[in-house]
Formats: C-alpha cells, structure tokens, sequence
C-alpha cells in the first residue's frame, strides 16, 4: 500500500491522495486499508517515516564507507542522498520528510528538518571527531538552505536544475566551512 501511495502522491499530490483511490492502485478492498490506516494522512506518515528511515540507512551506509574523508564529504554525502531521493523514489519530491503533512512527524519537539540535522550532527561528530560549538544549529540552518534550493531545483527543472544544486552545495559548504574550520584555523594560529 504504501509503493501505490508513493506512485499517486506523485501523480495527484497530497491533497488528491484519497483511500479509495489507494485501495484501487493497491488493488485491495477499501477496507484493507483501513485496517491498517484510519485516514490518508496515516498512510502518509507512515510512507514519509519509511523514507526517513531510508535516507538514514543510506547516509549511515555512506559515512561507514572509507571514501569520506574529510567532515565536508560527510555534508556532501547527505546532500546527494537527499538529490537522488529526489529523483528515484516515488513520492519524495511531494512529501520530503513530511513537511506537507506534520512538520513534527518525526518528533514532536522538534520539525523535522531539525531531526535531520540532529542525526548528521551526531555522525559527523562520531565519524570526523568534530567538536564544534552549535554544530546542531549551524547543521540545522544549512538543512533548512539546502531543502528551499533543492526544491527550487526540482520545480524548475524535473531532473533537477544543476546550476541550481551546485550553487546549493557551494552556499552551504562556504557557510559550514565558516562554523566549523574557521574557528579550528583560528585556535591553532593563536
């Protein structure tokens, strides 16, 4: 059921996602999927939630690799995994991490944008050793810069406008080489 949600949320958005239409894609009766869903905004939750999920089995995947070797290809890591999301899974490009539907979906306490940043804070400090001051809030604003770009590439351009994504990569490792080597540089010459 929740492949069909991906497929119709691409086709129709959020708001043209019924349950029966699901039941028809799915091909299970109406009731079926109420069994395992109240109302489409469940469905939804749970699709996003798989996607979450996803996206930090694949970072996790990336950052125990040896091919990262600096905190900065860390960042760059998890800023391609979110562009193929955006490319190759169904339904992504609508609901991302559910910010259409519960910018708490993930935890109530904090929108789920600041869960991301929370989850590279904690890799990128046990993979590259980094200990940065406010490295969860500068990692929480840089998620926020290069969600809005991404998203401008993906609406002016289907594939993904490249000019667009290059210079979300280069703002975002600018504004992250200011908090977290900028300091370091400055600490070791002092």
């Amino acid at each position: 059921m929740l492949d069909a949600c991906a497929e119709l949320v691409d086709e129709v958005g959020y708001e043209g996602l019924t349950t029966t239409l699901l039941a028809e894609r799915a091909e299970v009766a109406i009731g079926s999927v109420y069994q395992f869903f109240p109302d489409k905004r469940a469905i939804v939750q749970a699709l996003t939630l798989r996607t979450m999920e996803s996206y930090l089995q694949r970072l996790d995947e990336r950052f125990a690799s040896d091919d990262l070797t600096h905190w900065w290809d860390g960042v760059d890591a998890g800023i391609d995994e979110y562009i193929t999301m955006h490319r190759n899974v169904p339904g992504f490009r609508t609901l991302h991490f559910g910010d259409v539907v519960d910018l708490h979906l993930l935890d109530e306490r904090r929108d789920n944008n600041g869960v991301i940043a929370d989850q590279l804070a904690r890799v990128l400090a046990e993979r590259f050793g980094l200990d940065v001051p406010d490295l969860r809030f500068h990692l929480e604003i840089a998620v926020e810069v290069a969600d809005a770009l991404i998203k401008l590439a993906f609406r002016r351009l289907p594939e993904g406008d490249d000019r667009v994504l290059v210079e979300a990569k280069a703002l975002i490792r600018e504004y992250l080489h200011r908090q977290v080597d900028a300091p370091a540089d400055a600490n070791q010459s002092g």
